[in-house]
């Protein structure tokens, strides 16, 4: 008799990973850096490659048929797809990780990741298939989030649950660092052949090329993020359940009032991301004068001042709490929506000031923004839980910023993008608020149990 067939699991990769990566058994929180970093900045230089070519090629290519307006709304339409995406890559992704191995698992969605965003590069325009080519942009684009949210890994939580309890807020940022890093490279590439090409050939077949190099770098990415999943203390963690992935549905039930917290408490810098990284092209394309390279470079740099903010961010949060820094960050926000959006009509000073003040504060709202709230579920709902709120937050603040802030600037004015995101302000202020709040009643609970019935 044949023995039946047993699932496809990558516990053999992992077990011959073990033997050439481990150093005692142990691994490092630098080495667990160094993989996040290079993990993140390839999903965000996925996700800005679209997100530029959103604005300077897809009204032209996909949608020839609108103003350019109208064009640049649809494609931030389809932007948005992504963030749809996200949660349903996490449902199926967990599945292949319960069943199948964490190698399996993170392989299948980076090759789906670079896979979608390579197909982006051969994508024909409306001009060879009609609109048959704004549906597939749209396929790609749905691939493109279900593959992020595969590909989360856990490795944040593994470095935050290894990081000295005095340096959190330093290793809290450093996840974050991959968004800035991914957005200059991507403004660098672009720009390069926006430079580089004449008009006809940059929307012909240079713009395909930032696509082609999305391939790449994932498998690079791959390697580095098995390397640290296949660790004994990654499987130590895993097998204690601290990094275990749980089931989706029982995980929102069980930890909803966290989860509801965790999707909230970000808004103000993930809306101020997308305010400061993908909408103020668009603005620049559609309503001034503006050579696009320059605005890329200013851009760009603005991303490494960016880097530079997020990790002042990671010193300060270690000095005065996490906490006080996305209160204090969130509030300078608000300030800042107030004045900051009207000055992309004062020509190139007033753009480049709205940028950098922007990539400032965007540092050290974002560089404490993601698992704010992670610590505060429970160990076997952690893992799934952080990747659920990682979602969240995503799809609320930041999916449908670029599309709401072009409509509002086109059709009401500047300021009401500093309405917009001043709303953004006021669900994180509340939801840290709520958090602190909460925390003070599970206190009281702990102490005095009977009051908790």
């Amino acid at each position: 008799m044949t023995s039946p067939a047993q699932p496809a699991s990558s516990d053999a990769l992992e077990r011959d990973a073990r033997l050439v990566n481990a150093r005692d058994g142990q691994i490092r929180p630098g080495e667990i850096a160094i993989g996040v970093i290079i993990g993140r900045t390839t999903e965000f230089f996925d996700f800005f490659v679209y997100a530029i070519a959103a604005v300077l090629v897809f009204p032209y290519l996909v949608f020839p048929y609108l103003d350019p307006l109208d064009g640049t709304l649809a494609s931030f339409a389809l932007f948005s797809l992504a963030f749809f995406g996200r949660p349903l890559g996490t449902f199926l992704f967990t599945w292949i990780d319960q069943h199948h191995g964490r190698g399996v698992k993170l392989t299948i969605a980076l090759f789906l990741l670079g896979g979608s965003t390579m197909a982006i590069a051969i994508l024909p325009g409306h001009a060879q298939v009609g609109a048959t080519s704004a549906w597939l942009l749209g396929l790609f684009r749905l691939l493109q989030g279900v593959a992020l949210g595969g590909a989360w890994d856990g490795l944040p939580s593994l470095l935050a649950l290894n990081a000295p309890h005095d340096k959190r807020g330093w290793y809290s940022m450093i996840p974050q660092l991959g968004a800035p890093l991914g957005l200059a490279l991507a403004c660098a590439l672009f720009a390069y052949f926006e430079f580089l090409l004449e008009p006809a050939d940059f929307l012909s077949w240079g713009w395909r090329y930032p696509f082609f190099v999305a391939l790449a770098l994932n498998i690079v990415a791959l390697f580095a993020r098995l390397r640290l999943v296949a660790t004994p203390e990654f499987k130590r963690l895993f097998d204690s359940r601290e990094l275990q992935p749980s089931p989706p549905f029982e995980t929102l039930f069980a930890e909803w009032r966290t989860i509801l917290l965790g999707a909230f408490a970000p808004l103000a810098s993930f809306a101020l991301f997308h305010l400061v990284a993908v909408f103020p092209l668009s603005y620049v394309q559609l309503f001034t004068e503006q050579d696009p390279v320059r605005f890329l470079i200013i851009e760009g740099v603005g991303a490494l001042v960016c880097v530079a903010s997020i990790l002042a961010s990671g010193v300060l949060a270690d000095k005065v709490g996490r906490r006080a820094v996305l209160g204090v960050s969130a509030a300078l926000i608000g300030a800042y929506s107030g004045f900051a959006p009207q000055l992309l009509g004062f020509g190139a000073i007033g753009e480049t000031l709205y940028m950098l003040v922007g990539f400032v504060l965007l540092g050290l709202s974002f560089g404490q923004a993601a698992g704010a709230v992670n610590s505060s579920f429970r160990q076997q709902y952690r893992y799934t839980g952080a990747a659920i709120v990682s979602n969240s937050a995503w799809f609320i603040g930041a999916g449908f910023a670029p599309l709401v802030a072009l409509w509002l600037a086109a059709e009401v004015g500047l300021w009401s993008v500093g309405l917009y995101l001043l709303s953004g302000v006021i669900c994180t202020l509340g939801a840290l608020a709520i958090n602190r709040e909460w925390g003070k009643r599970d206190a009281e609970s702990a102490e005095h149990p009977a009051i908790a019935d």
